[in-house]
């Protein structure tokens, strides 16, 4: 169960606001060797981690297009409508991000822009274990494509039976993505970024993942393959005041707890009523979830936390910069004006974490570990790079070349000066 905090001093709150640690310190070594392995031997080494993970043998990595098809008789149609209504809400919102690049005039004779480029070939990562996340096929397949990526490949790892989930395969077939191959963990993260026979190779991965992804992420981007960022377990914030109610409220930390028990929930409040009824409806309903000894690992990770008002809730809030905030109070679009740090927020008693997860338009890839400091969730830009472009005219030159000439020589770089001098003579 959750620990509670009476009032604690601000000096300690950044002691607080660390994450429980993943208890993986084989992490590293065990990832750099499959890292090295996939580097190596390529469809090879896939096909032997296939076996020793996935506990089955591959014939092929590539899912047939006739496979991914034929998906779609698997579905049942409710489900199929609300894949549509959750793919019509996050492309709306995502649509929205598209902007028309704007020339701007420094100075008389200056002309600058800059031009959204998309990045040409993306991964993109989707866990299919104990709970396949289709629906980070919609958050991540979307905005890749707004962009308008040249090439979307996707990895997922199969059953023990070598199947991928139908639920996978259709939203990815709805999205548009059809290159999809049967590789998880950190073996797949290496043939994105190195490329085997089978899998290209891409310029930046996206996705989430365990420790095991997460740390084979770290590493390829430290030789250059860029990511979407830095990721580890989930986490919710809960800001409740005395009105909130508390089934809603317990709700919503055991909905974050049951992701993995490695995920950390926090509910930060004024009123001791409320710690006290959040605790015992949390004790009620966890009974009844499929997956309560995973939550109740992360629970025991957990706190809640008395502080003295709303305001300092935000500002340990803050401080904490959760991958998720919900502000369950009377004055929560007030409160919600004062975060400064946090990956998607949730406001008011109505507006569960979970809409976010799947279907009211955000992305729900989103910085954790309190990454969200200086890190923003995935988003159409995330799938672009941005060029800069200049043009001077002859009265440009003449208007800041003496800047420029003055600000070279003093920098002593005595070519960057006649670069414009030059140009200055004629």
């Amino acid at each position: 169960m959750m620990r509670t905090l009476i009032y604690p001093r601000k000096e300690s709150w950044t002691c607080l606001c660390r994450r429980p640690g993943t208890g993986g310190k084989s992490t590293g070594p065990a990832v750099k060797r499959i890292l090295k392995d996939v580097r190596r031997s390529g469809d090879e080494a896939l096909f032997k981690y296939t076996r020793m993970y996935d506990s089955v043998e591959l014939k092929e990595l590539k899912v047939p297009e006739k496979e991914i098809i034929e998906s779609s008789s698997k579905i049942f149609p409710e489900m199929k409508n609300a894949i549509a209504t959750a793919f019509g809400n996050i492309k709306r919102f995502h649509r929205s991000q598209l902007n028309e690049d704007e020339i701007v005039e420094t100075m008389p004779g200056i002309k600058c822009r800059r031009k959204s480029v998309p990045i040409e070939k993306a991964g993109l990562y989707i866990p299919g274990g104990s709970a396949p996340l289709f629906s980070s096929v919609l958050m991540l397949g979307i905005p890749a494509k707004l962009a308008g990526c040249r090439q979307i490949i996707m990895c997922t790892p199969p059953d023990p039976q070598g199947n991928v989930n139908p639920l996978i395969l259709y939203t990815a077939y709805i999205t548009g993505i059809t290159e999809i191959y049967k590789a998880g963990g950190a073996q797949a993260v290496a043939a994105m970024a190195y490329g085997t026979e089978t899998v290209p190779q891409v310029y930046k991965i996206f996705g989430p993942g365990n420790r095991y992804v997460t740390m084979a992420k770290e590493m390829v981007q430290a030789e250059g393959v860029a990511i979407d960022m830095p990721a580890g377990p989930s986490e919710v914030l809960v800001i409740a005041d005395e009105h909130a109610d508390a089934e809603f409220v317990a709700a919503d930390l055991l909905s974050q707890a049951e992701h993995g028990s490695d995920s950390q929930v926090v509910l930060l409040t004024e009123s001791r009523k409320i710690i006290s009824e959040v605790r015992s409806e949390i004790k009620q309903q966890i009974t009844d979830m499929p997956r309560k000894d995973i939550a109740a690992k992360a629970l025991a990770k957990s706190m809640m936390i008395l502080l003295p008002s709303p305001e300092v809730c935000i500002d340990f809030s803050n401080e904490y910069a959760p991958e998720h905030l919900i502000i369950n109070t009377e004055n929560a679009s007030e409160l919600s004006a004062n975060v400064i740090n946090a990956g998607s927020v949730f406001v008011g008693k109505y507006s569960c974490e979970s809409a976010g997860d799947y279907a009211s338009g955000t992305n729900h890839t989103l910085p954790t570990n309190g990454y969200a400091k200086c890190y923003s969730g995935v988003s159409v830009d995330s799938f672009m790079k941005k060029i800069t472009f200049q043009e001077l005219t002859a009265e440009g030159i003449r208007n800041i070349g003496p800047v420029v000439a003055l600000m070279a020589e003093a920098e002593s770089l005595k070519g960057h000066k006649k670069a414009i001098s030059v140009r200055l003579v004629k």
